[in-house]
C-alpha cells in the first residue's frame, strides 16, 4: 500500500476534525437524548429478535424491515442529521472555498480495507469450527433465504444503522467520549444476537465509522464504508467458508 492510498484513508479516521458548527440548545440536546434512548431500547430488542429467527423463516423480512424502520425513525426525530466533510487531498481534482470536500473516496477505500482485513481473517475462522458455524449462521440467512432480498436488507439496515448510531446516538452522547461510549453501545447491541463473531465485527466496525463520524463530522462516510463493508461480506465469505 503506498503513500496515496494511507494518507486517503488515514485522512478520514485519524488527525484533526474538520470544523463544523452543530450546536444544539440544551432542550433540543435533551430531547435528542430521549428518543436516542427510546429508539436504541425498541431497536435492540428487534434485532435480537431478527437475528434469532432460524433461517428461511419469513418472519425474518419483517423483523429486518421493523428494525430499519426503528432506526430511521428515531434517527430523523432525534434531531438535525449532517453528511460531513474531509479535507481536500491535493491528488483530488476538487475544488471549494474552505478546502473541505465529501469524503466519498477515503471511505470507499477505509470500506475496501476492512473488507480485505474480513477475508483474510475468514481464512482462518474456516480452520475452527465454532467460529466457522457463528459466521454461518448469519449467512445461512441469505442461503436459505432470497438472495436479492437479503441484499437489499443488508443495504437498507447498513443505511438505518448508521443513521442511528453514528447519526443520532452519537449526537446525543455529547463531547465526552463519543467515539468510544458509541462504539460500546454498538457492540453492546448485537449482544442480544447471540453470536459471538458478529459482536466482534460490530466492535471492530464500529470503532472504525465512529473515528470517522468524528473526523468528518458527518454520516456520508461511515454509510459508504458500512456499506462497502456489508455486500463485502455477503458476497465474500459463503465461498469461502463454504
Amino acid at each position: 500500500m503506498g503513500p496515496s492510498w494511507s494518507s486517503f484513508v488515514g485522512s478520514s479516521i485519524v488527525g484533526e476534525p474538520v470544523p463544523r458548527d452543530h450546536q444544539q440548545s440544551d432542550a433540543e440536546f435533551r430531547r435528542r437524548r430521549w428518543v436516542a434512548a427510546l429508539t436504541l431500547v425498541i431497536g435492540s430488542g428487534l434485532l435480537g429478535w431478527s437475528l434469532r429467527l432460524p433461517p428461511g423463516d419469513p418472519l425474518f423480512y419483517l423483523a429486518t424491515a421493523l428494525l430499519a424502520g426503528c432506526w430511521v425513525v428515531g434517527a430523523l426525530l432525534s434531531g438535525p442529521l449532517h453528511l460531513g466533510y474531509i479535507r481536500r487531498h491535493r491528488s483530488i481534482r476538487q475544488h471549494s472555498a474552505d478546502g473541505l470536500v465529501r469524503p466519498w473516496f477515503a471511505a470507499l477505500l477505509l470500506g475496501l480495507t476492512v473488507v480485505t482485513l474480513f477475508v483474510l481473517g475468514a481464512l482462518v475462522v474456516r480452520q475452527v469450527p465454532p467460529l466457522r458455524a457463528a459466521v454461518n449462521a448469519v449467512l445461512d440467512h441469505a442461503r436459505l433465504g432470497s438472495f436479492a432480498v437479503v441484499a437489499v436488507i443488508a443495504v437498507v439496515n447498513g443505511l438505518a444503522e448508521e443513521l442511528f448510531f453514528r447519526g443520532a446516538l452519537f449526537a446525543a452522547i455529547g463531547r465526552r467520549q463519543p467515539v468510544l461510549v458509541s462504539t460500546a453501545v454498538y457492540t453492546l447491541t448485537t449482544v442480544t444476537s447471540g453470536n459471538a463473531m458478529l459482536v466482534f465485527a460490530a466492535l471492530v466496525l464500529g470503532l472504525l465509522v465512529a473515528l470517522q463520524r468524528r473526523m468528518t463530522g458527518g454520516l456520508l462516510a461511515p454509510m459508504i464504508t458500512h456499506l462497502t463493508w456489508s455486500l463485502g461480506m455477503l458476497f465474500l465469505l459463503p465461498p469461502i467458508l463454504g
